[in-house]
């Protein structure tokens, strides 16, 4: 009787421990600085929606426009980075325009930061 031939053993497919410890690291590391970010993006947002308002409105002089953001700073308790003295307002083609740039630091751990800088500016 004639011996059958063995199929070669398959070689063995998954994750290694290794590997899952690898990626539940690098997940959990992304959702901790999502949760540390997303509250700074929140407030460049509010920021951005809250100058395009009052570029909307078309002020009539510099004051007017810091005045107005400082009103809506009161009422957007999000908005900590910046002040009204911080905007920078022009005006282009008979527009006010109003610009904004700060820098956010998120602490990470001990020494280590993120540093994001934000700008924007009225369209």
């Amino acid at each position: 009787m004639a011996r059958q031939p063995r199929p070669a053993p398959r070689s063995q497919r998954g994750i290694t421990l290794f590997g899952l410890l690898f990626w539940a690291f690098m997940a959990v590391f992304t959702a901790y600085l999502l949760m540390r970010t997303l509250p700074t993006i929140n407030e460049y947002v509010t920021i951005q929606r809250t100058i395009e308002k009052i570029a909307a409105a078309q002020p009539p002089t510099v004051a007017e426009a810091r005045s107005q953001f400082e009103k809506q700073k009161e009422i957007e308790y999000s908005i900590t980075a910046i002040s009204g003295k911080d905007l920078e307002i022009t005006k282009e083609n008979d527009r006010v325009v109003i610009g904004f740039a700060y820098n956010k630091e998120i602490p990470i751990y001990g020494p280590v930061f993120l540093l994001i800088k934000y700008e924007g500016r009225s369209k």
